[in-house]
């Protein structure tokens, strides 16, 4: 493998496993707000460790050439071995009554709309860091997500690996919720390219 993407494999693995941590933490967590807030810790690492988690990523692949899809499959993959490790490693029941739940429930538009929202949300936590270095987005839009129930990709990895949910329909939610979390990544980016006017407008004569 070439040395960049496996660079790219090895920050992405650990990535998963942070999002694992912050998964164990909400699960084990009685009050679920105190869990909500705690998750953060998954996203504040990956910032601070210039980590690859793809749905702090997705949102750039418009503002990027054609390698950065190569890239963002090589992320997807390392975020779910990550996933993996912690799922073996923390195989929780709480995680198994999630996963059931989720897949129990499962009807496409939906969990793809959640998945969307919550690409939002992750998308302005990435993009706040980015450009002021500041975690404030990180402990808001994550218990947001949490709270609201929507659904992100690598999270829901996590669940079904620590619950051993390996199914045909496991593997169809986490591809609605990976969709929905990149229409909802690129969305704001997309729409900023245009909706602003750079000069106010001329007033008639």
């Amino acid at each position: 493998m070439d040395q960049h993407y496996l660079k790219c494999l090895v920050r992405a693995i650990l990535a998963g496993m942070m999002i694992g941590i912050g998964g164990c933490v909400y699960l084990g967590c009685e009050v679920k707000w105190v869990g909500a807030i705690l998750f953060a810790v998954g996203l504040f690492t990956i910032f601070s460790f210039r980590l690859d988690l793809y749905t702090g990523k997705v949102g750039y692949i418009f503002d990027n050439d054609h390698s950065y899809v190569p890239y963002l499959l090589v992320v997807i993959l390392g975020n779910f071995i990550g996933c993996l490790i912690l799922g073996l490693m923390m195989p929780l029941d709480a995680a198994v009554n999630l996963a059931n739940a989720k897949l129990d429930n499962y009807e496409f538009l939906p969990v793809l709309f959640k998945g969307v929202l919550c690409g939002m949300l992750m998308f302005i936590a990435a993009d706040c860091y980015k450009n002021t270095k500041s975690f404030i987005a990180t402990f808001v839009c994550v218990p947001v997500f949490i709270l609201a129930g929507f659904e992100h990709s690598i999270a829901d990895m996590f669940y079904f690996c620590s619950a051993g949910a390996f199914s045909v329909e496991s593997l169809v939610f986490i591809i609605t919720v990976l969709i929905g979390n990149a229409i909802g990544g690129f969305l704001i980016p997309v729409c900023r390219k245009w909706m602003y006017e750079d000069e106010a407008p001329k007033a008639s004569s």
